[in-house]
């Protein structure tokens, strides 16, 4: 049965972002924005040089947090609880260790910070939940401390083309990790017009409601690295300049220069890396192709393009949720072939409903080139020089 293959990416749900009052307050930097193919975040692509320095201007133990990192979505929101606790381990690790001392006093803590990382307690306000677990935006905490008008600022950037929301407040230190802070202003930024539309909302008759406070627990000494907790208990992490695979989930997010980005990726990862990519068993969830789906979810899912894939043992498996207690699965196996090519047969199919199945007579045959794979990222060429780029979402040992 011969198949097309199609690409498909991570779809984010619409968001209309309900401006209120309430939501407003979450900007206790307990409230978060953000940007993805529901936010489109504007993908800056860094020549290999400038990566290069990115790569080395992080610890061990700080490459081990923005590995735990890799993989969630919304910042936080969709984590399981065991991407959690590895964040969690990771951040107490960095918090232990000698970042930079007095950060609220250091040049580096200044600037623009990317936000990437959130936990969501129960205190976590409405403008927190619509914007921060929404990978369309970007969202951004300016710190600025050493002007004659200190400031906080938390910013969600709907795209390069729409415009942003900031939100400041006025800001004073109170020791070497405390920033103390008070709402005052808001505006909206939108490109087509000259002028900033203000966002109303009364701070002043706010009262403790608008203001708080901002403990940095972990500065790194290169200053690109923070870790804070807010006056509301959650965590933060926050990145000036960001992992390649972070760039690259970024661009496949926010479906912006996607081609570019992996392109880059790759060049990177050759240079740095001598060794043959090896596919590794675990589960690995398909989050975007280089070529767009066909009309039939049936080719879709055997060549694919949607669902997930499970290697283990010298064996492959395709698996799709099709509707609610009904799956597609499909079983082949796979041999090395060259130095980083496998050829690949699947022709085990079948729709699985409960403890039932029913066989489907269907066969695809593919010859998968591996360009990159490490624990977390993986991607291949398969049929039709099609592009595929999978995340892995378990290793494949429980």
């Amino acid at each position: 049965m011969a198949m097309k293959v199609g690409a498909n990416a991570i779809k984010s749900p619409n968001v209309q972002p309900p401006f209120n009052l309430h939501t407003t307050l979450a900007l206790n930097f307990n409230f978060k924005p953000s940007a993805s193919p529901s936010i489109r975040k504007t993908l800056r692509i860094c020549r290999s040089s400038l990566v290069n320095e990115q790569q080395a201007s992080f610890t061990d133990q700080e490459k081990q947090l923005i590995d735990a990192l890799i993989g969630i979505q919304g910042r936080g929101r969709s984590a399981s609880p065991r991407q959690l606790n590895d964040v969690e381990q990771a951040v107490q690790v960095l918090e232990g260790q000698d970042g930079v001392g007095d950060p609220t006093s250091s040049d580096l803590i200044e600037g623009r910070w990317q936000l990437m990382f959130t936990t969501r307690p129960g205190t976590a306000s409405p403008i927190q939940r619509t914007f921060v677990g929404v990978d369309l935006f970007s969202v951004f905490q300016e710190v600025y401390l050493r002007t004659n008008d200190p400031r906080v600022s938390n910013i969600v950037k709907f795209s390069d083309w729409i415009g942003e929301l900031k939100v400041e407040a006025a800001a004073s230190i109170k020791d070497g990790k405390r920033i103390l802070f008070r709402f005052d202003r808001a505006a909206f930024s939108f490109k087509l017009l000259p002028f900033k539309v203000p966002y109303p909302v009364p701070f002043r008759l706010l009262g403790d409601e608008a203001k708080g406070w901002l403990d940095t627990t972990y500065l790194s000494h290169s200053g690109n690295l923070r870790i804070s907790r807010g006056n509301k208990g959650t965590t933060f992490v926050l990145q000036k300049k960001t992992d390649p695979r972070q760039t690259l989930l970024a661009a496949i997010s926010t479906g912006t220069g996607v081609r570019e980005a992996i392109d880059e990726f790759l060049s990177l990862s050759k240079s740095e890396s001598k060794d043959e990519p090896v596919l590794l068993e675990g589960e690995w969830q398909m989050i975007w192709s280089s070529q767009v789906e066909t009309d039939s979810w049936l080719e879709n899912a055997g060549n694919g393009l949607m669902g997930s894939q499970i290697v283990k043992n010298g064996q492959m498996k395709f698996l799709v949720n099709v509707l609610p207690g009904i799956s597609f699965s499909m079983i082949g196996n796979f041999v090395k072939s060259g130095t980083q090519t496998y050829d690949v047969t699947m022709d085990d199919a079948a729709l699985i409903g409960g403890p039932f199945g029913y066989p489907l007579e269907m066969e695809t045959k593919i010859n998968m080139e591996l360009l990159y794979n490490d624990d977390k990222i993986r991607i291949s060429r398969g049929y039709n020089n099609i592009l595929f780029v999978h995340l892995r979402t378990s290793d494949g040992s429980k």
